[in-house]
C-alpha cells in the first residue's frame, strides 16, 4: 500500500522556505513599502502565493530568486493601490526590522541614501547588496540582463556617492 506524500512534502517545503527566507524577504519588502506592518503582510502574501504555486515552480532559478520575485511583485501590487500613494512613508534606519549589526552614523546615512534611490536602482542594490544575490540571480529576479544589473548598480553607486558627499548631481566621470 502506497502512502501519499504530496501535501506533507509541500508543507515541509514551505516551512523550510519560511525558516530560511522570512527575514530577508521582510527586509526586502520593508525597503519597498517603508512600513513594517505592510512588509509583514507582503511577506505573508508571498508565502501564500509560493505555496499555491509550488507545484509549478520549475527550479529554473533558485528558491531565493523565485521568492524574491514574488515578493517584489507583491510589493509593487501593494504600492499601486490608491490609498498607498496618499500615505506619508518617510523611512529612518531605526525603523528597519531587526538590524543585522549595530549601526554607526555613516551606516545610517548610507541606508537612508539607498532607500531614496530610484526604484530600479534600489531593486538592484537591495538584491545584490542586502540579499547577497549574484548579478545572475538578481537579473533572473528582476527579469533583466546581467549587464543591466551591473549598469544599475554602477548608477546606484554614483548616486550614493553624490548623496553622501552632499552634492545634488554627480560628475559624469
Amino acid at each position: 500500500m502506497e502512502t501519499v506524500k504530496g501535501p506533507d512534502r509541500k508543507e515541509e517545503t514551505l516551512e523550510r522556505m519560511v525558516g530560511l527566507y522570512q527575514l530577508p524577504l521582510l527586509r526586502l519588502c520593508y525597503a519597498y513599502l517603508h512600513d513594517e506592518e505592510l512588509a509583514k503582510d507582503a511577506v505573508q502574501e508571498t508565502f501564500i502565493k509560493a505555496y499555491r504555486n509550488l507545484g509549478s515552480f520549475r527550479r529554473d532559478a533558485s528558491e531565493r530568486t523565485w521568492l524574491s520575485r514574488i515578493a517584489i511583485n507583491t510589493c509593487k501590487d501593494m504600492r499601486r493601490t490608491a490609498w498607498f500613494r496618499h500615505v506619508d512613508r518617510n523611512i529612518t534606519p531605526d525603523m528597519l526590522p531587526e538590524a543585522a549589526a549595530p549601526t554607526d552614523e555613516h551606516h545610517e546615512s548610507l541606508t537612508v541614501a539607498v532607500m531614496n534611490l530610484p526604484v530600479k536602482l534600489r531593486e538592484a542594490a537591495l538584491l545584490c547588496w542586502l540579499q547577497g544575490m549574484t548579478y545572475d540571480e538578481a537579473a533572473d529576479t528582476l527579469g533583466i540582463t546581467h549587464q543591466a544589473v551591473g549598469s544599475r548598480l554602477n548608477r546606484a553607486r554614483k548616486k550614493l556617492r553624490c548623496a553622501l558627499e552632499g552634492r545634488d548631481d554627480h560628475d559624469p566621470a
